[in-house]
Formats: structure tokens, sequence, C-alpha cells
């Protein structure tokens, strides 16, 4: 068996998000029926990065997969891609050791939340539309206290199974664009909901509602009621996924 280390990109707007599960669609289990179908309806299971929810978009998505046969990594690509629908498309594969985890070795992973103020119907399903107006010095400010090795229970979804809600998050930042603004952080991992559960919590600081302090208190308090509703999952993108082998190339 030869390990194969490969890159997709997805929108999410069709899947209830990248993992496999019981009648509902994924995208774990489209890209999985396409190596199935090369190999003869034999089951060829992937191993993802981490999980995105329903409705959650990648711009840079890896997996690792175990295949039976020896394959030039252009010709895997090539092969997804035709069979793959229009909203799933297989950037780069690569051979690695059997040893290399898709999951497990990554040492950094990025997102981007989208939002837009100026109604735009081709932004719909992958950016969020906010009418009211927000002060994105504060929120930046506010990013800030984010930063470093704290737990981030307060922006966690309820019920997980996670050994520590500790992560190390370092990059925060609200960037503008010509037509949108986009919150960006990077961390070592991230729990599950924790990303559009911190977005939530800065635009009630963007509106006045909580000052840049009361996010140290939320922080503190580990307890998800302390911070803020999570903002709609259609304009957060897994933007990034960071390997050391991936920085020495």
């Amino acid at each position: 068996m030869q390990r194969y280390f490969v890159q997709v990109a997805y929108r999410g707007t069709a899947y209830n998000g990248w993992q496999s599960q019981p009648n509902a669609p994924s995208v774990q289990e489209t890209i999985e029926r396409c190596f199935s179908k090369v190999f003869g309806n034999t089951s060829v299971p992937i191993v993802g990065c981490g999980r995105t929810d329903a409705g959650v978009h990648a711009k840079s998505y890896f997996f690792h997969v175990d295949l039976p046969q020896v394959w030039d990594e252009q010709h895997i690509c090539f092969k997804l891609n035709r069979m793959l629908p229009p909203d799933i498309s297989a950037i780069e594969a690569m051979k690695v050791s059997s040893e290399f985890h898709a999951r497990f070795h990554a040492t950094k992973r990025t997102y981007r939340y989208f939002l837009h103020q100026h109604k735009d119907p081709f932004q719909l399903d992958q950016s969020w539309y906010f009418q009211q107006p927000l002060d994105f010095s504060a929120m930046n400010a506010a990013a800030q206290r984010l930063l470093g090795t704290k737990d981030f229970g307060s922006f966690s979804k309820l019920h997980t199974v996670v050994k520590t809600n500790i992560c190390t998050v370092f990059h925060a930042e609200w960037t503008q664009t010509d037509d949108q603004w986009y919150f960006e952080i990077s961390a070592n991992r991230f729990l599950r909901n924790m990303v559009r559960a911190i977005v939530g919590t800065l635009i009630e600081v963007g509106l006045g509602n909580l000052s840049i302090d009361d996010i140290d208190a939320i922080i503190e308090a580990k307890d998800r009621g302390q911070a803020a509703v999570s903002v709609p999952a259609h304009g957060l993108f897994l933007w990034d996924i960071a390997y050391p082998f991936l920085s020495e190339k």
C-alpha cells in the first residue's frame, strides 16, 4: 500500500460537513465514493485533517489515503476531478511515508470568516450579510485578547468529546477588502464551533454590547453561556493547514 497526501477545496453549501455520517451527504463520503469506483467498488477510506461543520467551506483541506497500487500524483487528481461534483476540487497529491497522518501532523490551522455590509446576491452563501455598523478597531483590539495558550471552553460547542479545551492562538485579526471584511484566526487546534462563537462574540464588541475587557472575563469563565451566539456557517472557510514538511518545500 502506498500512502498519498491529497489537497482539495470544496464549497460546503450542499454538505453536512466533512465527516461521513448516516443519512446526510458529506465531503468525505463523496470523495471515498470516487476512490471506490476507481478500485472496483472496493472500500477506500480517507483520513482528513479535521472536521468542518455543515455549510462550512474549505479553500485548502488535506487528507491521506492508502492506495493498493502506486499512482502518478497528477493522475490521482485527474481521476478525482473527472468524477467529483463541481463543488469539490482535487488540487494536488503527493506520496508520503506510511507514518504520516493528515490530522496529527498538522502544526497550524487557519480559518477566515467573511462578512459583507452591503447586500450582494453574489456573496449569498460564502459571506454573511450584516447591515449594522461595527467598530472594527474595537473588534481588533478584542481579538488580541485571544492570543496565546488558553482554555477556550467558553467558545466550544457543548458536550463534545475532547481531552482538553486548551488551544494556542497565533494570530487573530479583522481585515478589510474592497467589498467586505474577513476575520482570520490561526491556532494549533480548534474546538467544535470555536471560530463561529469567537466571531459572534467579537461582533458584540463591534456593536458596543461587550467591552474589550469582557473578552478576558469570557475566556476565564470557561462557560459557553458567557460568549455570544455563533454566527452562520456559510461565511466560514478553512483557509490553510501548515505541515512541517510542506514548509520545507
